[in-house]
């Protein structure tokens, strides 16, 4: 693999090769704790997609020929390579958007598991036997590839969306164009060499970066792009969901999430802060599913405040390098200042704030996009930092008297994506697991994370409300195609 350095130029991978773009522009990836310039990738055109998705669309004429088993080996051994580059890839990630090197690295080691896990998807049924009302006919179903897939991935999960993505559009058969956000292309070219390394046809999987507005908009528009899959804001989501199904493409969109965490009277308060902080403040709050909206029942809502502001205070802000640091900074000086605006948002709608608020002190620590971990108390369902996704180490203290009022303000949002709820009692427990509006729901456990063979999706403007992931993602990367035969 090629060594990271600062001022070395990446290029799209198309049609097996790396190539420059027709353009003479290139953009920056800005490392978020020091400013530094990571690498500089492609500001491709739409000549440049032309190129990719054509390429796609020839070489997944002989890849869907090719055995599950056949492309199943290949991915094996990409996720070989990607384990064997694991430390470079993660050194990467942390440079290209800031979140710790220890996170990065289990990022890194769960796109191995991902691509092992959809490896394996080739070995397993891809159709069922139907009986037929003629005694002498065969009849079944196969699923059958839907041709060129574009996947339009964010830079929170550089490594693990983009693979989630891929791995599976790849092993049922379809071939496939990735942009990933500029803020983590490097990290991106990085994951695509292991392909490359592994030896998939010249083709099947093809690297583009640039603008959203030029290559992103430009897969949405286009007429041999069979599929999209994007996960991102709800704004650009919407606009490429229109886009596609303008045209009859298929899509699937992940977006935002405004998740709730529950804390009951009767919760194990020590378990919950943990998952507070965990869910809601590592990789700095930027997680879709990340926990931005505390709701505490009054009981015990004083004694979780002054648990959660005392292991709040004993978080480490630094450079994600630094092996003793928490919390790394903002993924770009863009995403920083939207953390600024809802935490004055905040304090003008009169929540105060608890801890936070500012950025470290530390002359090491002021070039960087660095927000300190913040509290607010005494937040309401109807102000701005309850209603939206803010991206950012944010955390709204709500206070209820009851599960059912806690559900209802948990409710009370746009979105559906996670929700975790903190208690002993199994008919509170149930009653959340049926009447809270979340396409993943926990019990004891943080909103933050999910597990790669189990389906993943929102509920409301969260999603399209297709599922990625485990086995529901064979069922949005295929076709149904019924086969009757006449004896």
């Amino acid at each position: 693999m090629t060594t990271l350095s600062p001022i070395k130029t990446f290029l799209n991978y198309i049609n097996g090769s790396w190539q420059a773009g027709s353009s003479d522009e290139t953009l920056a990836s800005i490392n978020p704790a020091n400013r530094e310039v990571v690498g500089y990738v492609q500001s491709s055109t739409r000549e440049d997609l032309n190129e990719a998705v054509e390429a796609a669309k020839q070489a997944q004429k002989e890849w869907r020929k090719l055995s599950g088993t056949e492309r199943g080996n290949l991915l094996f051994k990409a996720a070989d390579i990607l384990e064997k580059n694991l430390d470079e890839v993660a050194e990467s990630m942390t440079r290209e958007m800031g979140k710790t090197l220890t996170e990065a690295k289990g990022e890194t080691a769960r796109g191995v598991a991902i691509l092992r896990y959809y490896a394996g998807e080739g070995m397993r049924k891809m159709g069922d036997l139907i009986p037929a009302s003629d005694g002498t006919a065969l009849q079944f179903s196969k699923r059958v590839p839907l041709g060129v897939v574009g996947a339009i991935t964010p830079w929170n999960f550089p490594v693990a969306i983009p693979i989630w993505k891929v791995a599976p559009a790849l092993i049922y058969g379809n071939a496939v164009v990735l942009k990933p956000a500029t803020e983590a292309a490097v990290t991106a070219a990085k994951v695509i060499e292991c392909f490359n390394q592994a030896g998939f046809p010249k083709g099947v999987i093809n690297l583009i970066t640039g603008k959203g507005s030029v290559i992103g908009q430009g897969l949405a528009e286009h007429q041999d792009v069979a599929v999209i899959t994007f996960t991102g804001s709800n704004s650009v989501g919407k606009q490429i969901g229109q886009t596609a199904a303008a045209r009859g493409a298929k899509y699937q969109l992940e977006m935002g999430g405004k998740n709730p965490i529950i804390i009951a009277n009767d919760a194990d308060l020590d378990q919950a802060v943990a998952a507070v902080l965990s869910g809601g403040l590592k990789s700095t709050g930027q997680k879709c599913t990340c926990s931005s909206r505390v709701i505490v029942q009054s009981g015990v809502y004083e004694e979780f405040k002054e648990k959660l502001i005392a292991a709040v205070k004993t978080i480490k802000v630094g450079n994600g390098l630094d092996a003793d640091t928490w919390m790394g900074p903002c993924a770009s000086e863009d995403q920083y200042n939207t953390v600024k605006y809802y935490i004055q948002k905040g304090i003008e709608e009169g929540s105060q704030i608890l801890i936070g608020g500012d950025s470290p002190e530390s002359e090491e620590l002021k070039q960087g996009f660095y927000v300190n971990p913040t509290v607010f108390d005494n937040v309401t369902t109807n102000m701005i930092i309850a209603q939206e996704e803010i991206f950012g180490p944010v955390l709204a203290l709500m206070k209820v008297e009851s599960i059912e009022e806690a559900i209802e303000v948990a409710n009370d949002v746009e979105f559906g994506l996670s929700a975790s709820i903190f208690t002993k009692d199994i008919s509170k427990m149930l009653t959340f697991i049926d009447d809270i509006d979340a396409g993943l729901v926990r019990v004891n456990y943080e909103t933050a994370g999910v597990e790669l063979q189990a389906p993943f999706g929102g509920m409301k403007a969260s999603s399209s409300h297709s599922r990625e992931q485990g086995e529901a993602a064979k069922e949005f990367f295929t076709t149904t195609k019924t086969v009757f035969i006449k004896g």
